[in-house]
């Protein structure tokens, strides 16, 4: 049996990414990656750009060496943010033995030992993932 979570759009995750840097994040509900795109790009404005470079943007005069730091840290988000899409979409069907046991983590997606109750890829805990996954099971089996 086999249970599957929503696809992502991977170019749509990017072009958000490109319009605001973080948006292309959201779409795919990942908050702390989106936040940390954000404060990656504050801290490089501060410590790598000039404010006079922020004035002359004000003015229309753009010189794009002097914010390049900005647009390679934006451009990084935009190409992360279309990676997870493509790991979203691959992951995205989880895998179910008969006896209600999950076979990949549907946090990270790779092979599960089925000794232990934790992803020991992640370390995600999938032991109330299981017992859910079987309940289901049973209901779908009685009907």
């Amino acid at each position: 049996m086999e249970r599957s979570q929503s696809r992502k759009r991977p170019l749509l995750a990017a072009l958000l990414g490109a319009l605001a840097t973080g948006l292309g994040h959201l779409y795919l509900r990942r908050w702390r990656r989106a936040l940390g795109w954000l404060v990656a790009l504050f801290a490089v404005s501060v410590l790598f750009v000039d404010p006079a470079a922020f004035e002359a943007a004000g003015q229309g005069s753009v010189d794009p060496l002097a914010l390049a730091p900005l647009l390679l840290v934006a451009t990084l988000s935009v190409l992360d943010a279309y990676a997870l899409a493509h790991v979203h979409n691959a992951v995205a069907r989880v895998s179910v033995t008969d006896d209600g046991r999950l076979t990949h983590c549907p946090n990270c997606g790779r092979e599960l030992d089925p000794d232990i109750e934790f992803c020991h890829w992640c370390t995600a805990d999938v032991s109330e993932l299981d017992v859910v996954a079987t309940t289901d099971d049973v209901g779908s089996e009685s009907e």
